[in-house]
């Protein structure tokens, strides 16, 4: 017994021995560690000169891992092959790049890491290092410094690839559709301003692009683009701002689809306004073809009567200068049924009109079959505009404040392009108290007429415009309440619109001018807002 009750304490008291020391040597984990990890060398050496190898080592006092290298790394002049660049994925305590391309003559490259570089524990970056060195005898030092602006938004985009074509007897307005650049940066994700470094003294082209597939060339349909209008001169003392646009394509058109009885859908992208499709070949006598714009895609739909008892045709379509000839092949499909709704319901601003728009294009209206009554049951007066691209009918009548309105249309109302009519179409809405709504007033100071005055969202979206070719007032009477963005478009123009640039013929997009003050439309409330205007748009600037 007295050997058992010995056992029992003992291990009792080596048990609490333990607890008390595993106690006492739990580690508290420390400080966070906040350090960024150090560079302890590089070989070859950081700007060495005379450059011969194809690998390059850089060695850190930890261990690091490179993040988000595809948009972080610049390298300038770009490299084709690239280089291959480790550690990806996985910790070490150098940097190893494994150079694929063959280097240029007399040339100083960067390698620009931005924010990629971090330790392996915290991920403590070491911001913005830059590895240089030259193939020639001394490391090329100017730059060319500015500032990238986006042409129709508030914010600059991130990631910009800012260039320099050098302008030699190879360079031509085409070559930044084919060829990669002679020096390029990138704004990154903090910052729109850039600085072009280590380049040499010479002419260059500036142009920057929102790359979409990251190869330094132009690609119309899915890049952005900004372009300074002259050549420039290295060395340069002047502050460059870019202006970032995305030009309307050049027109071109998709072979053509059958998706209805009697309605072939043709893909397009550019501006599709002045666009012809007509039937070759053989075709029934007194053919009749109508051309809709889908509203949500880049789709226009050939609708045609009587229907075509052939296999195949061709189209020929045209817009301005363009012209292409498409092969289709019918297809014995189901003919869609006339459907009609309205663009709005519920509430409807006072400048607004009502819309209906149909799937199948209208032929004609016959107004004596609708009616427009307000609340008081009285007959309201009204006019009509037909869209034929759009295939909508647009009301338009005088509306008054608190107001409910309901629009009938009786059967045989509106007849589609087939000779079908509607049933019978009621529709509601209302128009709001004054009270519930805001009134705001733009005085604009040195503006240069034409101009378009407007009231966006924070995502740029116009809510409210206003259109003026000489000085006025702009009045936003009874709008809805909230915060908006006051912009003012430079019409240069006229035409009531904002028109993008385009690069090859050298045209910058139409100038628009943000107001810092956030417009505060309030319930009930009248606001007046004075936005002074810089005459013109400034040079670049000296230092």
């Amino acid at each position: 017994m007295f050997k058992t009750y010995y056992k029992l304490f003992l291990f009792i008291g080596i048990l609490a021995t333990l607890v008390n020391c595993a106690n006492r040597g739990t580690p508290s984990g420390g400080e966070k560690d906040i350090e960024a990890p150090q560079i302890i060398r590089a070989s070859p050496e950081n700007y060495t000169t005379n450059f011969k190898g194809n690998e390059i080592k850089i060695y850190f006092d930890e261990y690091i891992k490179i993040k988000n290298v595809q948009k972080q790394l610049i390298i300038s002049p770009p490299m084709d092959p690239q280089p291959d660049v480790t550690p990806l994925g996985s910790a070490s305590k150098y940097i190893t790049i494994k150079i694929n391309d063959t280097l240029q003559a007399n040339t100083t490259y960067a390698f620009n890491f931005g924010q990629s570089i971090v330790d392996n524990n915290e991920e403590n970056p070491y911001s913005y290092y830059k590895y240089v060195f030259s193939t020639g005898n001394y490391i090329d030092s100017l730059s060319v410094k500015g500032a990238i602006v986006d042409a129709e938004k508030r914010e600059p985009e991130k990631f910009v690839a800012v260039m320099l074509y050098e302008v030699d007897s190879t360079y031509s307005d085409s070559t930044l559709y084919k060829t990669q650049p002679k020096y390029v940066t990138n704004t990154l994700d903090s910052v729109s301003t850039f600085s072009i470094d280590n380049i040499k003294a010479g002419k260059y082209r500036l142009v920057a692009l929102k790359d979409d597939n990251g190869n330094y060339t132009y690609q119309q349909k899915t890049d952005k683009i900004a372009f300074y209008d002259k050549e420039i001169t290295v060395p340069t003392d002047s502050f460059y701002e870019l202006k970032l646009f995305k030009e309307v394509p050049d027109f071109d058109i998709e072979r053509p689809i059958q998706v209805a009885k009697q309605k072939i859908e043709f893909g397009f992208r550019g501006d599709y306004k002045n666009t012809t499709i007509e039937m070759l070949g053989p075709k029934p006598d007194g053919l009749e073809h109508r051309i809709v714009k889908d509203a949500k895609k880049d789709t226009l739909y050939y609708w045609y009567k009587p229907n075509v008892e052939l296999d195949t045709t061709y189209f020929v379509v045209k817009n301005k200068t363009f012209s292409d000839t498409l092969k289709h092949r019918f297809r014995d499909l189901k003919v869609d049924s006339l459907s009609i709704r309205p663009l709005a319901t519920g509430t409807i601003n006072y400048d607004d009109d009502f819309l209906i728009e149909g799937n199948v294009p209208f032929d004609k209206l016959d107004r004596s079959k609708v009616t427009i009554i307000d609340k008081d049951s009285l007959n309201i007066d009204f006019n009509t505009e037909f869209d034929t691209l759009k295939n909508s009918y647009r009301f338009k009548f005088d509306k008054s404040e608190a107001n409910a309105y309901k629009i009938q249309l009786l059967p045989e109302a509106i007849t589609d392009f087939f000779g079908n009519v509607n049933d019978t179409l009621n529709y509601e809405f209302r128009t709001k108290k004054f009270s519930e709504l805001s009134d705001v007033r733009v005085t604009l100071v040195d503006a240069v007429y034409p101009v378009i005055v407007q009231l966006t969202d924070d995502k740029g979206n116009v809510k409210y415009e206003k259109f003026a070719d000489e000085p006025r007032l702009f009045d936003f009477r009874h709008i809805n309440p909230g915060t908006y963005y006051l912009r003012v478009v430079y019409d240069t123009n006229g035409n009531s619109k904002w028109d993008s640039g385009n690069y090859l013929n050298k045209i910058q997009p139409e100038r628009i001018s943000y107001n810092s003050e956030i417009v505060e439309a309030r319930t009930g409330w009248d606001t007046v807002y004075v936005f002074t205007l810089l005459k013109t748009d400034p040079d670049p600037i000296e230092n």
